[in-house]
């Protein structure tokens, strides 16, 4: 299966978890990764829309990439659907470049697991804080998958680093 990873993260420079997580998926066959800060910087109009529209077209599935960031996606990520999702591409009378096409989010976030629940702190699951690329993908024809998200991220050993990493590449394998 053909796969695109669109990595990113607003401290790009300070990335641990996200960063090896983009590393092992590098190294799959069939697997296309694009970190967007690297690619574009911090400029949210920068994309160069064609080529990213290109890159989608040519794959099964689309990973998504990034740390939860303030309960949200990052700013560029949510900048990249913004201008590379367009109506006649994405969505619309003409728009099924996206139609059939699996989309994985794959996760990370600081906070434990129990944060991420409905008697923690912020009571929501991940699932409800991911509700919008859920609801993206619906929207646009795509398969969403079950999420894939690592908890408690922020300082992981890197025990738990290669675990995330196999967790990731089973999936990729899937």
């Amino acid at each position: 299966m053909k796969t695109l990873v669109i990595v990113s993260h607003p401290y790009p420079e300070k990335s641990v978890a996200i960063s090896k997580l983009s590393q092992i998926a590098a190294t799959v066959p069939d697997v296309t990764v694009r970190h967007l800060e690297s690619l574009y910087g911090n400029d949210l109009s920068k994309f160069d829309i064609a080529a990213e529209q290109s890159a989608a077209d040519e794959v099964d599935r689309i990973v998504f990439m990034f740390p939860v960031h303030w309960f949200n996606l990052t700013p560029m990520l949510k900048a990249y659907l913004n201008e590379v999702w367009t109506y006649g591409w994405a969505f619309g009378p003409e728009g099924k470049a996206l139609s059939g096409k699996e989309m994985l989010v794959v996760t990370t976030a600081g906070a434990s697991q129990f944060t991420y629940s409905a008697e923690g702190l912020i009571e929501s699951s991940i699932d409800a804080v991911l509700t919008p690329m859920k609801a993206s993908a619906l929207y646009v024809g795509m398969n969403y998958s079950q999420p894939l998200a690592f908890f408690d991220a922020m300082g992981a050993s890197p025990e738990k680093l290669e675990e995330m990493q196999s967790a990731l590449l089973a999936r990729l394998a899937a």
